[in-house]
């Protein structure tokens, strides 16, 4: 008898494989309900992937929103008397418009959040994590990661001028070198004033063959304290072991109200953008009260039904057809056999006349016969 193969999708098995991987690290489930005060959400839009939120009033008058986001309810509620750091991870649908859609969608999203003292040990931890989580979606992946603090130190050498360093962080996340340098003709700023930010752009690469020039930029920059930082919390790929899919790369930025440090994405062959986002986030901590360190990431299960092969259409591993004079005692036979070997069944008869004693299988839309 010919079976189909589990229409499980990908997301499906790769958040039950993300789960088991945060807990064998200690990471404990973090459980939100679907909504929240929505002036949580008002007062750090510019934290959000989009400042449009879906939201209603409640009986007692409270303006609520559907989540947008998991992270900034993790903070919301972090008490600062928590002993140790605090290691959470979430699976939880979030509720986003969608610009290429033009509407809300519901998004799923599985991640982690290490709050508390982030020292390098621990920031280190997180980016392993990023990687393995990558790495249980395909062998095929690249993890960038930067370092916002150096980078805002470089920033500083070429202007004080917030709005132009905004300005230019722009073209840094699209990699524009030239955009860069035309910006600051245009600003009447000299070309060698960007020169450390152009070179600090191009050494993209595996950790070990561009850390040393780029300890030379932070130490110019006064940045060598975050540079320490930075090469510590690398240390944790010297091993190797990820093949060097690990790669340094400072267009990966983010909005520096919120985030301070590390920051990262992570890519999957086959898809256009990142699959996987994070950073060390600091200043939200701050803006949000609260006297600690945090580091996170979030991977898209959304985006990895575009690599899914498998059939949708049916829930169940085998479709068992049976003709009008099927004896029910051997259909019943035949369906327990199945389900004692793993597999889930549904019966349904045949729209074309079937002998007694043959039973039909659906394998990816064809019937296949067995006697």
């Amino acid at each position: 008898m010919i079976i189909d193969e589990t229409t499980v999708t990908r997301a499906e098995q790769t958040a039950f494989a993300l789960r088991a991987l945060y807990r064998r690290y200690g990471y404990i489930p973090y459980r939100m309900g679907k909504f929240e005060e929505y002036d949580l959400y008002s007062r750090n839009k510019d934290f959000l992937v989009s400042d449009s939120v879906i939201t209603f009033t409640d009986t007692s008058g409270r303006l609520l929103a559907l989540k947008p986001d998991v992270t900034l309810s993790i903070v919301k509620n972090y008490r600062e008397d928590t002993k140790g750091t605090e290691k959470l991870y979430y699976d939880e649908n979030i509720y986003r418009f969608s610009r290429g859609a033009g509407t809300f969608s519901e998004i799923r999203q599985a991640g982690l959040e290490c709050i508390g003292t982030l020292d390098p040990a621990a920031a280190g931890e997180v980016l392993i994590l990023a990687a393995k989580s990558l790495e249980s979606v395909s062998d095929d992946f690249v993890l960038d990661i930067a370092h916002l603090g150096i980078l805002s130190a470089v920033l500083d050498r070429i202007t004080s001028d917030s709005a132009l360093q905004e300005e230019i962080l722009a073209a840094v996340g699209e990699k524009n070198l030239h955009g860069i340098r035309t910006i600051l003709r245009e600003r009447g700023i000299s070309p060698e004033k960007g020169e450390e930010l152009t070179r600090l752009l191009s050494l993209y690469g595996e950790p070990e063959k561009v850390l040393p020039e780029i300890g030379q930029i932070a130490a110019g920059a006064g940045a060598g304290e975050e540079f320490e930082f930075f090469r510590r919390t690398l240390s944790v790929f010297s091993d190797g072991g990820f093949g060097g899919k690990i790669r340094v790369d400072f267009s990966v930025t983010g909005d520096r109200n919120y985030y301070n440090g590390l920051i990262f994405k992570g890519f999957i062959a086959g898809l256009p953008a990142a699959v996987l986002s994070g950073g060390q986030y600091d200043n939200l901590m701050r803006r949000l009260g609260k006297n600690a360190g945090a580091a996170g990431f979030a991977v898209y299960l959304d985006s990895l039904e575009q690599l899914d092969d498998t059939p949708s259409s049916t829930d169940f591993d085998v479709l068992l057809l049976y003709g009008a004079d099927t004896d029910p005692g051997e259909l019943a036979a035949a369906v327990e056999g199945l389900q004692k070997d793993g597999f889930t069944v549904r019966t349904g008869r045949s729209s074309s006349r079937v002998r007694a004693g043959r039973t039909g299988v659906f394998e990816k839309g064809s019937i296949t016969w067995q006697a």
